[in-house]
């Protein structure tokens, strides 16, 4: 047997020799009914701080799940707030009314003292609104088919929506105005106009191709045939075919 073994083993005889010691001397005291009582309250106590701690971890558990529920409450918040950020970063160029955009040419009010106008029922019609096609949601724009949107982006076709609107409004600026008060040339585009309508048309808007090349600067080319076609897959308008022209209404 090795130095080392046998200074580990008498470490070891010895510390049993103490804790004997200590159990004879504390039955020895155990036998005196002074410290016994005192035992007693000493026992007493720490059943009361058993009870304590049992409170305290009761405690930190409760805190624990709290602490828990704040961590998970932090991080919907954090996310919520990534998503604002983006959504402000992302916001869309146009966004969509949230009722059916008119537009309505302002009438100055006539007084009691003034004369009525020559022309009522021109003045009349020119208080008639001008519609305007509202501008395409992204949830919209997303539902349009792969095939159909191409490279289009989202505002590029609201950009075609602004032109639309553009020719609608001036065109019918144009034809809510008495045919007596047009210049030559306006005269010229209120008999085109009127040439235009159908029974189909009646009372609804509409445009032809010469007008949104007129009023809402565009080419009718491939590309912007295309948009066309979006803005009726989204419900915006409707084409009506006749006489050798193709009538853009608005719905």
């Amino acid at each position: 047997m090795s130095h080392c073994e046998l200074e580990e083993l008498t470490e070891h005889i010895n510390s049993r020799i103490s804790k004997v010691k200590n159990l004879v001397h504390l039955r020895a005291i155990g036998n005196d009914p002074e410290k016994r009582m005192i035992f007693s309250k000493i026992a007493t106590e720490v059943s009361g701080m058993a009870a304590l701690v049992s409170q305290f971890e009761k405690c930190v558990a409760e805190e624990k799940a709290s602490l828990k529920q704040l961590e998970e409450l932090h991080e919907l918040v954090e996310e919520d707030l990534q998503n604002a950020i983006h959504m402000s970063e992302n916001m869309p160029s146009n966004m969509p009314a949230s009722a059916s955009a008119v537009k309505e040419e302002v009438v100055p009010v006539q007084k009691e003292n003034k004369p009525p106008p020559k022309d009522p029922a021109a003045a009349k019609k020119s208080r008639k609104p001008i519609k305007e096609m509202e501008f395409i949601t992204v949830h919209e724009f997303d539902s349009i088919p792969a095939y159909m949107k191409g490279r289009v982006t989202y505002d590029q076709l609201n950009s075609a929506v602004r032109s639309f609107n553009k020719a609608v409004t001036e065109k019918y600026k144009i034809l809510h105005q008495s045919p007596k008060t047009l210049s030559s040339a306006s005269r010229k585009l209120y008999d085109r106009f009127k040439e235009n309508e159908t029974g189909e048309t009646r009372g609804h808007f509409f445009v032809v191709e010469a007008d949104l090349r007129e009023f809402g600067e565009v080419k009718m080319d491939k590309r912007f045939l295309g948009l066309l076609s979006m803005l009726r897959h989204c419900q915006r308008i409707k084409e009506l075919r006749g006489g050798g022209l193709i009538r853009y209404q608005l719905l």
